[in-house]
């Protein structure tokens, strides 16, 4: 992981492989952005038209690489663009800065040690640059041969070091940012690391493993439920859906509890560590990402490791449902019926809507606990996607205060999400004439029909939402921003931002 330190040193006197600035979109044409006063300084305050003469707007996410002026110990200034100049007075967007971080971070691949003077006007901006920096970094590279070398893509380690230039070391809020940055980026990339391993090696099994190997360095209380136990408790979702593989399924409670919590969220992942789509079989061309099927449950991991290890004053409980979804003699076929770990029986109608199932188990075993709040994450439907593209989640909820709630948790942490709705006449679509309910029900709307579906498996009276993540959970183009191509830890900051909100009494 890059290492995070802020620095009052000047820019100029700071040995380093890169000083990364900002620049900006101006009414007429880029501008640099504070805190790179001293290096446009030295190249006498000509910078921003340097930089326009080598093509530079200021555009979100542009880079411009230019050698530093005479008498620096830095070789090389990188600067990236911020976006549009924000109006007087008003400092830049949290998640500008952080693009902006992660841009660079990624581009100084193979660098030992970077500054980074970007705007600076409080800990918020701090935190938004750390954080930038710890994921823009990210790269996933332990299949990939380089010897003996940890090394990333093309023999090169990620950027290793980043000083925040701006920042108070001795500042308490300043410490904070930093620290909070650290242990969310961390974690975050720990969810991007278990969405990119392969099914060969990312068994329900085996992601057990690790959960229990987490919980036990972070104080986090675990219990595993394996396929004897699951049968014995009755948990007829999860099994149906894990009947088809040779890997059995498992569903993982992780509890991180605080002395001075007085509130308690449970959180909920949807973790098919492969989806071939069972006997309903995915066509060709949809199997081959069908590894991030469990970022759902990666996200609920991170984010319960990341409450603990902030030591945030709130319980929050997570469940990682986890099977995998193969086609076999054993499987469960179109057509059967399961009964579910609440009492309810369901008819598959389609053995691809499989995350609906194994949810459901985990939902009411969340609702037994009688938690103040129930968040799932899923990627749930391909509806989803057409509705809100590949970078937008959407929220559906049982009470439009909370989901206005995580709606503006997610945006303020820079996830974009859309509230959506759970029209009642969609229900009635779902009505079985062998069971209690079918797991399918109208085509269009399929996406607000899987909310419905797991609104029935929500204990009464307890506040519930729910995540489909399945258009920005796995990033199939280049790379943008702090975000890599693959997977991408989607909805691991908003549900720490709604521990912390909780923690702190925001949410009533």
């Amino acid at each position: 992981m890059t290492a995070l330190t802020l620095s009052t040193a000047a820019a100029p006197g700071l040995r380093a492989d890169a000083i990364v600035i900002g620049v900006a979109k101006g009414a007429k044409g880029p501008i640099v952005a504070p805190g790179a006063e001293a290096v446009d300084n030295a190249y006498d305050g000509r910078l921003a038209g340097i930089l326009e003469t080598l093509g530079a707007s200021g555009a979100e996410g542009e880079l411009t690489k230019l050698p530093a002026p005479a008498g620096f110990k830095a070789p090389l200034v990188l600067a990236v663009g911020l976006g549009q100049e924000p109006e007087a007075d008003a400092g830049f967007d949290p998640e500008a800065l952080r693009k902006a971080a992660g841009a660079a971070a990624r581009t100084l691949t193979g660098a030992k040690k970077a500054a980074f003077a970007l705007p600076v006007t409080d800990a918020a901006d701090i935190g938004a640059i750390g954080e930038g920096v710890v994921l823009g970094a990210y790269s996933f590279d332990t299949y990939k041969h380089s010897g003996n070398d940890a090394k990333a893509k093309n023999g090169k380690a990620p950027l290793a070091e980043a000083a925040l230039l701006g920042g108070k070391p001795r500042d308490a809020a300043h410490k904070a940012a930093l620290l909070r940055a650290a242990a969310v980026g961390e974690e975050l990339n720990r969810a991007r690391d278990l969405i990119n391993m392969p099914p060969n090696d990312l068994d329900p099994e085996a992601f057990a493993a690790l959960a229990q190997t987490a919980a036990k360095e972070h104080g986090i209380k675990v219990q595993v439920l394996d396929e004897k136990a699951l049968a014995k408790g009755g948990y007829g979702g999860i099994l149906g859906v894990g009947a088809g593989s040779a890997a059995a399924p498992r569903l993982v409670k992780l509890s991180y509890t605080s002395s001075k919590a007085k509130k308690n969220l449970a959180f909920v992942g949807k973790g098919i560590t492969y989806d071939s789509g069972g006997i309903s079989l995915k066509p060709a061309g949809h199997n081959e990402t069908m590894k991030c099927d469990m970022s759902g449950a990666a996200a609920v991991f991170a984010a319960v490791v990341a409450a603990a290890r902030l030591g945030l004053e709130v319980n929050v409980t997570g469940w990682l449902a986890l099977a995998e979804n193969m086609p076999s003699g054993s499987a469960t076929r179109p057509g059967d019926v399961l009964r579910m770990y609440s009492g309810k029986t369901v008819e598959v109608l389609n053995t691809d809507a499989e995350g609906r199932l194994v949810l459901a188990d985990a939902l009411w075993a969340a609702s037994a606990e009688k938690p103040d709040a129930i968040v799932d994450v899923a990627t749930l439907t391909g509806a989803m996607m057409l509705a809100l593209g590949s970078r937008t989640f959407g929220i559906m909820a049982n009470d439009d205060a909370f989901r206005s709630v995580l709606h503006e948790a997610a945006e303020e942490v820079g996830e974009p999400a859309w509230p959506m709705p759970l029209p009642e006449h969609l229900r009635k679509g779902m009505d079985s004439t062998v069971a209690d309910i079918a797991n399918m029900g109208e085509r269009m709307g399929g996406g607000l029909v899987a909310g419905l579906f797991l609104r029935e498996f929500v204990g009464e009276g307890i506040t519930w939402a729910h995540l489909d993540i399945a258009g920005p959970a796995f990033n199939e183009g280049g790379p943008f921003g702090y975000t890599p191509k693959g997977g991408t830890g989607t909805a691991v900051r908003t549900l720490v931002r709604l521990a912390e909100l909780t923690a702190s009494g925001d949410l009533g």
